[in-house]
């Protein structure tokens, strides 16, 4: 893909897949925000690193729970590109805990980091994605349609996001696309293993593993894709199918 002149902003943007986003949208041309909660320091070597290769890059601090915060970072967009054409919701919370054990305030926090950020960003961010008839990927998992029993508050979350692609498509058409990604198994999760899934993590039926690539290739053409909206695009190697 070419984003030469364009803009994307990435929550979660500094490691995992978000990462890798960010060095593929910045690899591609295009001037790239990385926002951050409290990964500080893997923020600003991503940054230093895309401005080494010739890039454009920007680091912004905020909590995308906060309207506020998504404020602050729409305007620092804004002021650093003048623009905003691509706004990829990645940031995610992904916390382990038995159903008897989650607190009021795990779920909380789970739902406003994975889906009232999404949609504070997506409001705040609909006039200028508007005015570059831009495109919103939302970064969703198999949770999303699968019932995830240790992971309760995320799955919910993630079944939310997709209908929130949904209604987003619906009221920022025709300018703006919103579509989502669902990726499988690209990247172990931090902090877990092969026993904390029963049936193996890495089910599919493709005889190649997943990578974050798999990730880029499905945002690429989703960027590319100016008659796809409301759409999720799944990326598993056909686990979904077992």
């Amino acid at each position: 893909m070419d984003l030469t002149g364009r803009t994307a902003l990435v929550t979660g943007g500094a490691h995992r897949i978000g990462g890798a986003l960010s060095r593929a949208l910045a690899g591609a041309g295009a001037g790239v925000v990385i926002n951050y909660h409290q990964s500080a320091g893997a923020a600003a070597q991503l940054a230093a690193e895309i401005q080494a290769a010739g890039g454009h890059a920007l680091a912004v601090r905020a909590d995308v729970s906060r309207p506020a915060d998504v404020r602050a970072l729409l305007d620092a967009t804004l002021a650093e590109f003048g623009r905003l054409d691509i706004l990829v919701n990645s940031a995610s919370r992904f916390d382990r805990a038995p159903l008897p054990e989650i607190t009021p305030e795990q779920w909380d926090r789970t739902l406003d980091v994975n889906l009232k950020g999404p949609f504070l960003l997506a409001q705040a961010a609909a006039p200028a994605l508007r005015a570059s008839r831009g495109c919103i990927i939302n970064i969703l998992d198999l949770s999303a349609f699968q019932p995830w029993p240790s992971f309760v508050p995320h799955a919910v979350s993630k079944a939310g996001l997709l209908h929130l692609t949904r209604c987003l498509a619906r009221a920022l058409a025709p300018e703006v696309r919103v579509n989502a990604v669902a990726p499988g198994h690209v990247l172990p999760p931090q902090g877990f293993d092969q026993q904390d899934y029963p049936g193996g993590m890495d089910r599919r039926v493709l005889d190649q593993p997943g990578s974050p690539t798999d990730v880029i290739q499905a945002v690429d053409y989703l960027i590319r894709a100016e008659f796809v909206t409301g759409e999720v695009l799944v990326v598993d190697g056909g686990r979904t199918l077992l």
